[in-house]
């Protein structure tokens, strides 16, 4: 579908879910992809099934909270890959608490993974991308920046804070080819939501908030991500792309 072939993406939070999905897109896409993750989790899987596409990643570890390791990881991509075309910023997490409930680690834990971490990551690879007039840069927010959602008030409010940061770098950079772009998946079943969407309840009212009556996948998700990555969405800057079944248009 999108031809992606002699193209370097980094992913950050490829181990599981979303980030693993989004990375066998990419490599089936013809992308030459780096894996990225925290020490304590494990990419294997990731990479097998990117190397069953045909192409063998790069596995790395970068906990984005960490300076020093978002420096480290795009200078070994560098060297292994080729400067970075794409980065798709998809490591986060998700702590729901009420708002009379959240405390400062709660709340600095989702901005320093969600909002600083994606930043800086986009920060230490702009800078070639400008130099050589080309660069995709997607960040993964949510539609809970764009709505809210009882009992996860910090993390509505870091993936809100995504979408504003991709306005403004996309912005700054569009002149240099750059553009910046998220996708605000709706409530997908992984590691990070599947605790709350075994309770019957919880299930019942988001499956009620979709007009198509449905989860996304990782794959959906992906394949946004896919698409913005590409040459054909060249015009596509400073957006949010909802991937929601309708849910923000109530």
């Amino acid at each position: 579908m999108f031809d992606l072939t002699g193209k370097t993406a980094l992913v950050t939070g490829a181990a599981t879910g979303l980030g693993q999905a989004i990375a066998v897109a990419l490599t089936t896409a013809g992308a030459r992809v780096a894996l990225s993750n925290r020490r304590d989790l494990a990419l294997d899987e990731t990479a097998e099934l990117c190397a069953a596409q045909g192409a063998a990643p790069l596995s790395l570890t970068i906990d984005v909270r960490d300076l020093a390791q978002i420096t480290e990881g795009v200078a070994a991509v560098e060297a292994e890959l080729g400067h970075v075309d794409i980065l798709v910023n998809n490591a986060g997490i998700n702590r729901p608490a009420p708002g009379l409930e959240v405390d400062v680690e709660n709340w600095d834990d989702h901005f320093n993974t969600n909002v600083r971490g994606g930043f800086f990551c986009a920060q230490a690879v702009a800078p070639k991308m400008i130099e050589r007039g080309f660069g995709r840069v997607v960040f993964i927010s949510s539609q809970s920046g764009l709505i809210g959602i009882p009992g996860q008030p910090v993390y509505c409010a870091s993936k809100g804070a995504i979408i504003n940061l991709v306005r403004t770098l996309g912005v700054e950079w569009a002149k240099h080819g750059v553009t910046v772009n998220s996708v605000a998946p709706t409530f997908v079943e992984t590691n990070l939501t599947r605790a709350r969407l075994a309770q019957p309840e919880f299930r019942a009212f988001v499956l009620g908030k979709i007009p198509s009556g449905k989860l996304a996948t990782p794959e959906d998700i992906a394949h946004a991500v896919v698409y913005l990555a590409s040459d054909e969405a060249g015009m596509v800057n400073c957006a949010t792309l909802p991937v929601d079944g309708g849910w923000t248009a109530w």
